[in-house]
């Protein structure tokens, strides 16, 4: 937020900002700003996904008129889900043994990962 503010606003800091004046400032930050992207999850700004994404039909046509095209092997991958993948966080985890769980449940309370 700080960079973004820097850049946009040359506000250095924004801790002599009423909270108000802001939020405000913040919400006028353009939408491929960090934080605007962070907020939104984005992980790239949209006309970078929009060249992605036709970069990826063009491949896909290219390939459509190659001999694996036309038998529909090996196709192109995909650029859009490369920029825009998002991990997967691990939901749940299982144990072998007890002493497995007990290391496990140390390791996170320590803070590790």
């Amino acid at each position: 937020m700080i960079c973004d503010l820097a850049e946009t606003y040359h506000i250095y800091d924004y801790r002599e900002l009423p909270v108000k004046t802001l939020a405000t400032l913040v919400s006028g930050l353009r939408a491929d700003s960090r934080v605007k992207m962070a907020i939104n999850g984005a992980k790239v700004p949209t006309d970078t996904l929009l060249i992605a994404m036709i970069y990826d039909k063009l491949n896909l046509w290219i390939w459509g008129h190659t001999k694996d095209g036309s038998k529909k092997r090996n196709p192109p991958k995909s650029l859009v889900e490369l920029l825009a993948h998002k991990e997967k966080k691990q939901e749940h985890e299982s144990f072998e043994t007890g002493e497995d769980f007990d290391a496990a449940r140390r390791r996170i309370i320590s803070g590790g990962d």
